[in-house]
């Protein structure tokens, strides 16, 4: 895999970096053609709220990280961003910024959530391009061997790292295949971007595209789960990340029942 494609003085520019800017790119084009379609913003708008949810989402995902591995001085390492840390810090920052610019919050989350499923598509490329969060072992044709991956996909780095209780025949040094978790990521991010297209046109009750793509985000990130290779299932063989994974879809049951018992006010007489 690819770690650098090129460097300014010092500073090394991976494919990741240049793949999460295109996820923002992508989520701030997304996110100006929701606000246009509903009527309540402008680009000044779009560019406040992906830059809220950018600082938020790396410091909230480098919090994650160092909370997860009980280690502060990660907060200071290029590397370790995790999603839902990202995502829950990133989502509050959204939040006061669009109280701050008063924009009407079911309209701009129905706004906001497909431009959230498309960046984070493209941002699962990076991790691909760099060999980082990949999945088990596995003899599918379509499996990945990472030789230069964060860490490689040897036998002895699969069970030094994340513990994996491989067969003693196979010696440390051997490189395995894995899921290319990424790019199944990927797959899901894009449909589930095109199905948020696809109801956004449809003129539903403001906050319905939210909530699905939501839900819907929670259940592929717990799916894929299951065959990424992880050392965080401290419940059992469930992962940290499924666990939010579960609150966020039942956070969204609950707020979606709340919905149904409120019927939406009429619209006013012409």
């Amino acid at each position: 895999m690819i770690q650098e494609l090129f460097r300014i003085g010092s500073f090394s520019i991976s494919p990741f970096g240049v793949m999460l800017v295109f996820a923002f790119l992508g989520s701030y084009l997304q996110l100006r053609w929701g606000l246009r379609k509903h009527g309540i913003g402008d680009e000044e708008d779009a560019s406040a709220l992906v830059f809220a949810a950018g600082v938020g989402g790396i410091v909230g995902a480098k919090v994650y990280y160092a909370i997860l591995n009980t280690d502060w001085r990660l907060l200071f390492d290029r590397s370790g961003l995790v999603w839902y840390g990202g995502f829950l810090l990133g989502a509050a920052a959204v939040l006061f910024t669009l109280r701050h610019r008063q924009l009407p919050g079911w309209e701009t989350a129905d706004a906001a959530v497909p431009a959230l499923a498309l960046g984070y598509a493209i941002g699962r490329i990076g991790c691909f391009l760099v060999g980082d969060d990949y999945g088990r072992p596995t003899e599918l044709p379509w499996g990945v061997a990472f030789g230069n991956g964060l860490p490689s996909t040897t036998a002895g780095e699969l069970r030094s790292t994340f513990g994996l209780d491989l067969p003693v025949s196979i010696a440390d040094s051997e490189l395995l295949r894995v899921h290319p978790t990424q790019l199944y990521e990927t797959a899901a991010g894009l449909l589930i971007w095109g199905l948020g297209l696809w109801l956004f046109r449809r003129g539903l009750r403001p906050g319905t595209v939210a909530l699905v793509l939501l839900a819907l985000l929670a259940v592929e990130r717990f799916l894929v789960e299951i065959v990424r290779v992880k050392d965080d299932r401290f419940l059992g063989p469930f992962t940290v990340a499924q666990a939010i994974s579960l609150g966020v879809l039942l956070a969204v049951a609950v707020i979606g029942w709340l919905r149904s018992r409120r019927r939406p006010s009429p619209a006013p007489a012409r």
